[in-house]
């Protein structure tokens, strides 16, 4: 009996991929199944669901012991999707002659604290602060790497932020923007919220020949005319005449724009802003920093705006993609599981060529499409209506 055809769309995805060769076709196959699953609409995380939203022909436990024994390496399957959507993006911003995007941003996958008698906790879970949810939660931390341009874009990179392993989420930014090889034909733009931009991320940025657009704390020292003062402090001087009225989509602001030294960076520009109808008052103020000082006010505030991207990503993957819905325990078959959302996120972005809830609208139609094709298909061929259910799950 022919395949499902939709599985035949992932198959030829995986094979621009470069994929096929790489992977035995028993994983290949796993994979076809496990990213079908995911953006069936309904799917909740649990590998119960992965075998009855795909249609997989073996038994569960051949799909749990994909994510934990069986001999596939995620590293490199994330290696060519990262080359593939490098090659996408750069494409698209030369043409269009835009900058490229890289946003950096962190979120929890919030699990339940397991009781101290559970035998089989979910490992590498911690207590970590929520600023959502203003008090600390359960679960793992991840840090994220996303590439765009304005119109596109694709969850590029994570990692595991682990207390216990030493690193810092700055540590894990800078390592992934290390693996970024991006050819620079466009300018790159860090975007960044007023938690990253440290002296060690700006400078591993800039070193790569990236520029950085950040939210800055308002505490954060400038030093006009050399003397060192707190942003908040500095802005207590600056008057609504000092400032301009600068547009950006729907919102209007106030802002004056302060160029020269900051705390651990010798020449920058910074934006003190405020909504232009909210009073110049220091709880209303927000530092913008750019270290590109050929932008205008503009263009800097445009830029940063790009950053929300992320966080659609993050509340789209949790809603859509359950990328915190898993329940497998070990961190080997947890990071597989999240680099398999990944590989489903830009599988669907690609497909639609535009964004990932359009995309899992086209996968989730073309799967109903296939499904009755496929019924239509094996009753022109005589097969038993036993067979049909059985092999669609509904016997």
């Amino acid at each position: 009996m022919n395949k499902l055809a939709h599985h035949q769309g992932i198959h030829k995805f995986f094979f621009t991929l470069g994929l096929t060769l790489q992977l035995s076709k028993p994983v290949i196959k796993h994979l076809i199944h496990i990213v079908d699953a995911l953006t069936t609409k309904g799917f909740s995380g649990t590998l119960t669901d992965i075998h009855y939203w795909s249609f997989h022909p073996n038994h569960r436990t051949t799909l749990s012991h994909s994510f934990t024994k069986s001999p596939w390496n995620e590293e490199r399957l994330l290696g060519k999707l990262q080359e593939w959507i490098l090659s996408q993006v750069e494409r698209l911003a030369k043409r269009k002659n835009q900058p490229l995007f890289v946003s950096i941003d962190d979120t929890i996958c919030q699990k339940t604290k397991p009781s101290s008698r559970a035998a089989h906790a979910i490992q590498g879970c911690d207590w970590h602060y929520s600023h959502k949810d203003h008090q600390s939660v359960w679960g793992h931390s991840l840090v994220w790497l996303m590439v765009h341009t304005f119109t596109q874009a694709f969850p590029f990179a994570f990692r595991l932020y682990d207390k216990k392993a030493g690193k810092s989420k700055i540590d894990l930014a800078i390592e992934m923007l290390s693996s970024l090889k991006v050819k620079r034909a466009q300018p790159v733009y860090v975007l960044m919220d007023s938690w990253y931009p440290s002296k060690k991320l700006i400078e591993a940025c800039l070193k790569q020949g990236f520029h950085v657009i950040a939210m800055l704390k308002t505490n954060r020292i400038l030093y006009p005319k050399g003397i060192a003062i707190q942003a908040k402090q500095f802005a207590r001087y600056i008057e609504s005449k000092d400032t301009r009225l600068v547009t950006v989509g729907q919102e209007r602001y106030r802002v004056y724009r302060y160029e020269g030294a900051i705390h651990g960076l010798d020449d920058a520009v910074v934006l003190l802003a405020w909504k232009a109808d909210q009073p110049m008052a220091p709880e209303h103020l927000h530092c913008i920093l750019s270290t590109d000082r050929e932008l205008g006010d503009e263009d800097i505030l445009r830029y940063y705006a790009q950053r929300w991207t992320i966080e659609c990503f993050f509340r789209q993957a949790k809603d859509q993609l359950k990328l915190d819905g898993y329940r497998v325990r070990h961190i080997r078959a947890v990071k597989r599981y999240w680099a398999v959302v990944l590989l489903a996120c830009v599988y669907s972005i690609a497909e639609s060529r535009q964004n990932l809830s359009t995309g899992l609208e086209l996968l989730r139609s073309r799967k109903d499409h296939s499904v009755v094709e496929f019924i239509y298909d094996a009753a022109k061929q005589d097969i038993p209506i036993d067979v049909i259910k059985k092999q669609l799950r509904i016997a």
